[in-house]
C-alpha cells in the first residue's frame, strides 16, 4: 500500500525548463567548414582566372600597339631626314616646294602617335596653329605657306620627336620581344631541347638554366611562367611611359596653351560680337514688323473711331472691338518677342522646370532627366535654354525620330545636357545650320557642342558648358 500526498520538491522528478522550439543548430561540422573553405577557394579561383584573362588581353593589345610604335621608328628616321633636307634646302633659296609636301605626312606620324598615347589614357592635345584660310597659288603663296610652318613652334618639336623617336620607338619591341621568350621557353619545356643539343652535349641556355635534361626543361617551363608574369604587368607601363615621352614633347607647352587659349577667346568674342548683332537686328525688324505695325494701325483706328463716335455710334463700336483685337495682338507679338530675349519661365520657374516644359511642348515624347544647381548665371540658363530648344526642335522637324531623351546635369563645374533620338541621324555641323548657331552661342562662354549622328542613327548631341569663368580648357585648332 502505498501512501499518498504531496510530493516534496527533493522528491519530483527534474524535468526541465519547458520547450519553447525545436533545438537551435549547432556549430557547423567538419564537412561543412570543407565545403565552405573549398566555394571559397573556388570562387577565388575564378575571380583570378577573370582577372588574369582581362589583363592578358590588354597586354596583347597592348603588344600589338607596341609593334607597331617599334616599326615607325623607321618611317621617323627618313622623314627626319628628308624634312631636315629640305629645310636647309629653303634656308638657302630652294626647297619651298617640297617643304609643304614633307610636312603633312610629318604631321600625319605625329598624330599617329597622339593617337597611341590616347590608347594609354595619356591625352595629348594638337597644338599647331591654325592654317591661314587661303594661299595665292604661285611663289607667293607657296613662300608664305612655308612661313606659317617654320614660324610654328610645334613644327620644331615634331622634327625634334622624329630624330628621338628613332631610338626611344624601340621599346616598343620588347613587349613582343618578351612574347617570343615566353613561348621560347614552353617550347624547350615541352622536349625541343632535344634536338638543340650540340655535338658535345650542350643545352640552349635560357635564363641562366642550360637546358640540356628534363629538370632543367621543367625548370625552364617555370621561368617561362615567371617570363610571362613580368610581360602580364609590365607591358601597360611600357606603353604608357612612350605616351608620356609623346606627350612632352608633341602635346601643349604653356606657351602653345596661352596662345591657343587666347586665340579661342578672341574666336569666340567675335562670334559672340556677330550673334549680338544678329540678335539685335531681328529684334529691330520683329519690333518694326509686328508691334510697332500693329501700334500704327492702332493708333489709326481710334482717330476713326473718335470721328464716328458723334455721327455714327455703331461704326465707332466697331472700330473700338477692332482696335481692342488689334491690341490684344500687339501685347501678345510682345510677349513673344520678350520670351525670344529671355524667357520668363526661366526666371519665374528656374532652369529644370523650363527645359522640361520645352520638353513637354515638344510633339515627341522625350524621356527627362535634368538636375541643375539653383546658383546658375542668368546667361548661362539663357544659353543652355535656347540651345536645348533648337535641339528639340530640329529632331522633332528633321530626324523622323518616334522619341528622343534629353539628360542634363551639373558635375565639377561644368554644365552638360545630353540630347538624343532614334531617328534617321545625318546631322551635320555646316556651316549656316542650326548646330553651327548652337556653337557659337556657346563659344561665349567657353562651351563645346559634340555631336554623333551616323546615317541611318541614332543621333546624340551633347553641349558642355563650364560654369566657371575662370575655366582651364582649351581650344586647339
Amino acid at each position: 500500500m502505498v501512501a499518498e500526498g504531496p510530493v516534496s520538491d527533493r522528491e519530483r522528478p527534474d524535468t526541465g525548463p519547458p520547450s519553447a522550439g525545436p533545438p537551435s543548430a549547432g556549430p557547423p561540422t567538419g564537412g561543412g567548414q570543407a565545403r565552405s573553405a573549398r566555394e571559397r577557394a573556388l570562387a577565388l579561383g575564378r575571380f583570378t582566372l577573370a582577372a588574369v584573362r582581362l589583363r592578358t588581353r590588354r597586354a596583347t593589345l597592348d603588344t600589338a600597339v607596341g609593334t607597331v610604335v617599334g616599326a615607325s621608328t623607321m618611317p621617323s628616321l627618313a622623314l627626319f631626314l628628308v624634312t631636315a633636307y629640305f629645310v636647309i634646302l629653303f634656308v638657302i633659296g630652294i626647297g619651298a616646294v617640297a617643304l609643304p609636301v614633307c610636312i603633312p605626312a610629318v604631321r600625319w606620324l605625329c598624330n599617329r602617335a597622339r593617337r597611341v598615347a590616347g590608347w594609354t589614357g595619356v591625352r595629348v592635345e594638337v597644338p599647331y596653329q591654325p592654317e591661314p584660310p587661303e594661299f595665292e597659288k604661285d611663289i607667293v603663296g607657296w613662300m608664305r605657306r612655308c612661313k606659317w610652318i617654320l614660324t610654328d613652334r610645334a613644327t620644331w618639336r615634331d622634327l625634334l620627336w622624329l630624330f628621338l623617336n628613332t631610338g626611344v620607338g624601340m621599346i616598343g619591341f620588347i613587349p613582343a620581344a618578351l612574347l617570343y621568350y615566353v613561348g621560347e621557353g614552353l617550347v624547350l619545356a615541352g622536349g625541343l631541347w632535344q634536338p638543340l643539343l650540340g655535338d658535345n652535349g650542350t643545352g640552349r641556355m635560357y635564363c641562366g638554366v642550360v637546358v640540356d635534361s628534363w629538370p632543367a626543361a621543367v625548370a625552364a617551363g617555370f621561368l617561362a611562367l615567371g617570363v610571362f608574369a613580368v610581360w602580364l604587368w609590365t607591358t601597360p607601363f611600357i606603353l604608357k611611359g612612350y605616351a608620356y615621352f609623346t606627350r612632352y614633347l608633341l602635346g601643349h607647352t604653356d606657351t602653345t596653351r596661352l596662345a591657343s587659349r587666347v586665340r579661342h577667346l578672341a574666336e569666340s568674342r567675335s562670334g559672340a560680337l556677330d550673334t549680338q548683332a544678329a540678335e539685335l537686328r531681328r529684334i529691330e525688324r520683329d519690333l518694326h514688323d509686328g508691334a510697332q505695325a500693329r501700334l500704327v494701325g492702332l493708333g489709326m483706328t481710334l482717330g476713326a473711331a473718335d470721328r464716328h463716335l458723334d455721327k455714327d455710334t455703331e461704326e465707332a463700336r466697331r472700330l473700338l472691338r477692332e482696335a481692342r483685337a488689334s491690341s490684344v495682338l500687339a501685347l501678345r507679338e510682345l510677349r513673344d518677342l520678350v520670351r525670344g530675349i529671355h524667357p520668363p519661365v526661366l526666371a519665374e520657374r528656374g532652369l529644370a522646370d523650363a527645359l522640361r516644359a520645352l520638353a513637354i511642348a515638344s510633339p515627341l515624347p522625350f524621356d527627362v532627366s535634368v538636375t541643375v544647381p539653383p546658383q546658375l548665371s542668368a546667361p548661362v540658363e539663357s544659353a543652355v535654354y535656347f540651345s536645348v530648344s533648337e535641339l528639340l526642335t530640329n529632331v522633332a522637324k528633321h530626324a523622323g525620330a518616334s522619341r528622343g531623351e534629353l539628360t542634363v546635369g551639373y558635375e565639377r563645374g561644368v554644365l552638360r545636357a545630353r540630347v538624343s533620338d532614334n531617328g534617321r541621324g545625318g546631322a551635320s555641323m555646316s556651316e549656316g545650320s542650326g548646330l553651327a548657331g548652337i556653337r557659337r552661342r556657346l563659344a561665349a562662354f567657353d562651351g563645346t557642342i559634340d555631336i554623333s549622328s551616323p546615317p541611318g542613327g541614332p543621333t546624340v548631341t551633347e553641349l558642355e558648358i563650364p560654369c566657371a569663368s575662370s575655366s582651364p580648357r582649351t581650344f586647339s585648332s
